[in-house]
Formats: structure tokens, sequence, C-alpha cells
């Protein structure tokens, strides 16, 4: 079995105890009998914990937390991720009270947001981008506010919101954040949320699409809710509100080396993901036909 090999950060990677070479975001791929048991070890650079594990015919259905799986073809990607600190000590990062609740955010093998209210405590798991963070209330709610990301947090330490984007404007606890959608032409989503719960959402594009780009631009625009009409001939612009529900619920889109042919990522169940092909055909400048490969 082909087995691809991907990790969050630059990790070394040993296969029953033989170092076989850094991985990174860029596929390395080694052929594994899952019948030998073969013991893998993922550590990354830069002060955090390996990630261990048993390549078998268990791991391949129900990987461990930490390992998400891609299947596709007759071979899987295996990807590391959200990896721990080493350094467990307990860090305080920054305190700020608000009347009877106290925030602390502290680093302690990962980041948590610590919430006090009297006799209540609280702890919020919260992920990396906010550890250059600063805390602000948002009406009922707390707002930390990082460089490239934000969090909602209640009182009872509950997780409201959070995403990737700046923060615009806030006011009577509604917050309006311009969110990114990290996509071929630069989508960005203008959104607008009260007491955590999304109230307004308007899909802008930065960049026009090209002939090379038409693919991917629109499955990513179907996964996103953008308009797909201006990539497709008129025969399928009629369809385009159909588009998704005739794709399916797919996550996330991968490039291929073939330009009209583009992976979608099904979640198959937590960490276990299937990747299926479809392959568009352009008439004149625009899509005319999407075919399953």
């Amino acid at each position: 079995m082909r087995v691809i090999f991907l990790a969050e950060k630059p990790s070394a990677l040993t296969l029953n105890g033989a170092y076989c070479g850094l991985i990174d975001l860029f596929e390395r791929s080694v052929e594994l009998d899952p019948d030998d048991g073969i013991f893998a070890e993922v550590a990354p650079a830069g002060g955090f914990l390996p990630v261990r594990f048993v390549i078998d015919n268990d791991f391949l259905l129900s990987p461990p937390p930490q390992i998400e799986l891609y299947y596709f073809g007759g071979s899987v990607a295996v990807y590391a991720r959200h990896f721990l600190r080493a350094d467990q000590s307990l860090k305080v990062l920054w305190q700020k009270r608000f009347q009877n609740t106290l925030l602390t955010l502290c680093l302690q093998g990962k980041l948590q947001l610590n919430v006090e209210n009297g006799n209540d405590f609280h702890i919020a798991d919260l992920p990396d981008a906010l550890e250059k963070s600063a805390a602000r209330a948002c009406g009922e709610d707390f707002l930390i506010e990082g460089e490239t990301a934000f969090a909602l947090i209640g009182k009872d330490g509950t997780v409201r919101l959070f995403s990737e984007g700046k923060i615009l404007s806030e006011e009577q606890g509604v917050l309006q954040a311009e969110v990114p959608f990290r996509d071929a032409l630069g989508h960005t989503a203008l959104c607008e949320w009260q007491n955590g719960t999304l109230i307004s959402c308007k899909i802008r594009r930065a960049e026009e699409a090209t002939e090379a780009t038409f693919a991917l631009a629109l499955f990513e625009s179907a996964l996103i809710g953008a308009d797909c009409a201006p990539f497709l001939a008129p025969e399928l612009a009629e369809k385009a509100e159909g588009l998704r529900e005739y794709l399916g619920d797919y996550r996330s889109v991968v490039l291929t080396a073939e330009r009209n042919k583009i992976g979608l990522v099904y979640e198959r169940k937590e960490r276990v993901f299937d990747v299926r092909y479809f392959t568009v055909q352009t008439e004149n400048g625009k899509i005319r036909n999407i075919i399953p490969a």
C-alpha cells in the first residue's frame, strides 16, 4: 500500500526505528504493508512533542488524535498535526479582569484560557493563532483578538465562535469581521455575529478567474456558497444553484497534476476522509460538463 506522509510542521519521520527523512506539507511516500504493524514516529522541530502510532489495519480505520487519513485511489495520506508543546510547565501570557470575571491566557502544553467567576472555574482550549492576543468585553461574552484570528468566549468557558480574519467593528454585541477563505480567487466574507450567532454574511471576490483556474475556482466557489454561474456555460449556468447538491457535502478542494481535474475531500468519519476526483470539460472559455473521474 502506498502511504504518503505529511506534517503540519517540518518533522523527522522514523519507521520501525529507521530514520526516513524529513516530512512537511509536500508529499513523501513509501510502500508499506499494514499487516506488518509498522511503528511510526513523527518528531516536529521547534519544541513540540512527537506523535507515535502503529500503522496496521486498525489504524487505517480509526487513527489516533493528531492524525488524519485521506484516502484516494489505492493510497492513503497520513497527516500529522496539532502537535503538543514539549514544555509542559505553566506559562501565563496575560491576565485581565472584567468585573467579577478573571481571564488568564496561559500555555501548558497547549494554549488555554482560564475563566474564573467567583467559585466557578472553566478552561477553554484555544488555537495557537491566539497566543499573541488581547481581550475585551463583547456584550455578555469576551472577545479574544489576535493578529489573524479571534474567538468569542462565554462566561462559562464555552467557545461560542472562532474564526480566522480581522475584526472591523463591535457595537452593542454585534461583531463584524472580514474572514478570508484562502481560495484561488481571494474570496472574503463580510460577516456579522450577535451573541456568537451568525446573522449576516456577504461574500466578496478579489480576483478574476482565468481559464487556467476555472476548475479550482468553480469547486471552491460552490464550497463557500459564492456565485458559480460566471464559470459555467449557459446550459449549466441555469443549474448553478443545484451544483452543491450534485457534488455532495465536501469539506475542501485539492489540486492535481491535471489542470481540469480536481479532488474534493469528503469526511467518512472523524479524522478519516475520502478524496474523490472530478474532471471538467471547457468550451469557449466556460465549463460545459462536470464528470466524476
